[in-house]
């Protein structure tokens, strides 16, 4: 797995558990990073911080694009990956589109329901769309 593939998937933790918890997403950051077991790489930090920063932006654009499905009724696994890829998408301009999407995409996959990767790859190209 490439190293800003093993990030995301560390970002994905720490948003994941913050929001399962109902805690700031910057302080659950700083305690996996404190704990340093597993070790939290710098972009990893930097997807965290930026989605903490951007939050109600992000969640806006995605309420716009869920269809019928609001943030709060999505699993909390879908959440936490629309909500990092959009980060990546509206404010990394320096990772291609594509890129992002497929890693969205591939950790539903892996980590959610059989129906949330098009659930995924759909709203993320409504996003994407919405950029330009």
């Amino acid at each position: 797995m490439a190293a800003r593939s093993k990030a995301r998937k560390r970002a994905l933790d720490v948003v994941f558990e913050a929001d399962l918890r109902g805690r700031d997403v910057v302080e659950t950051l700083g305690e996996w990073v404190a704990r340093a077991d597993p070790p939290v790489q710098p972009y990893a930090r930097s997807l965290v911080a930026g989605l903490a920063e951007h939050r109600d932006e992000i969640d806006t654009t995605l309420s716009g694009y869920a269809g019928d499905w609001p943030l709060a009724r999505m699993p909390s696994v879908d959440r936490a990956i629309l909500r990092l890829a959009a980060y990546e998408l509206l404010y990394c301009p320096d990772v291609p589109d594509a890129v992002v999407i497929d890693e969205a995409v591939e950790l539903a996959k892996s980590l959610s329901t059989d129906e949330s990767p098009a659930f995924i790859n759909g709203v993320l190209a409504r996003v994407l769309a919405s950029k330009s």
